[in-house]
């Protein structure tokens, strides 16, 4: 029987790692996240996609009334199949509109303490050359060549810690604000249908195969 999860924290919970370690151990379910619905309705030139790209390039954000018909659109495609939801919903409204268009099994609820979620977002840097991403927290390359400068452990290029614009202590501290304040309904409201579970997702890679398929009911 199809299971339907969704998986909901704060920014720098984990939820893309925590999701892709639920596929390694239970292959079926299908992660979606809504970034990944957008950028495949842009990419296929849907009628949904044309629509959220007039607001997208308007530098307006895309009305839920958007955002729901194009989740709605996505999960009637696989709702035969296992899933993990992703980033939705985000407020009460995206709330109603899914138990309205969709049966979910369990709401699970990434719990991490804020000291860790911003040695996380805030030690986050990746190499310019290849990509791959380190923290200078918590995955340091190897291999350092000096004060907050390594050597890539992927590629080889010589890399340096530079935090992101968008990633000083200011700015994440008022996005964990507001998620607080936007997520406290959505909480209580899954509580309430008793599908509320909390995962301790401090180092979620480290759980095993039997807790997670626990934590999963399968």
């Amino acid at each position: 029987m199809a299971k339907h999860i969704l998986i909901f924290g704060p920014p720098g919970a984990g939820k893309g790692t925590f999701s892709s370690r639920i596929m390694e151990i239970v292959p079926e379910f299908k992660h979606i996240s809504t970034g990944d619905i957008f950028r495949e309705n842009l990419k296929n030139e849907t009628l949904l996609g044309k629509k959220a790209k007039e607001y997208m390039e308007a530098g307006e954000l895309v009305p839920d009334s958007l955002t729901n018909e194009l989740v709605k659109d996505k999960l009637s495609k696989i709702e035969k199949q296992s899933w993990i939801l992703d980033g939705y919903p985000r407020n009460m409204n995206q709330v109603e509109f899914l138990d309205e268009n969709a049966d979910v099994d369990s709401f699970l609820l990434l719990d991490v303490p804020r000291d860790i979620i911003k040695k996380r977002i805030l030690g986050r840097f990746s190499c310019l050359e290849c990509g791959e991403i380190y923290n200078k927290y918590t995955l340091q390359p190897k291999k350092q060549i000096g004060e907050n400068k390594w050597i890539c452990d992927q590629c080889g290029a010589e890399i340096e810690f530079q935090q992101r614009s968008d990633d000083s202590e200011e700015t994440l501290e008022k996005r964990l604000d507001v998620y607080e304040k936007n997520a406290k309904p959505i909480i209580e409201h899954y509580r309430k249908k008793g599908k509320l579970k909390k995962v301790d997702a401090q180092n979620t890679l480290e759980l095993t195969e039997d807790e997670i398929k626990d934590i999963l009911e399968v």
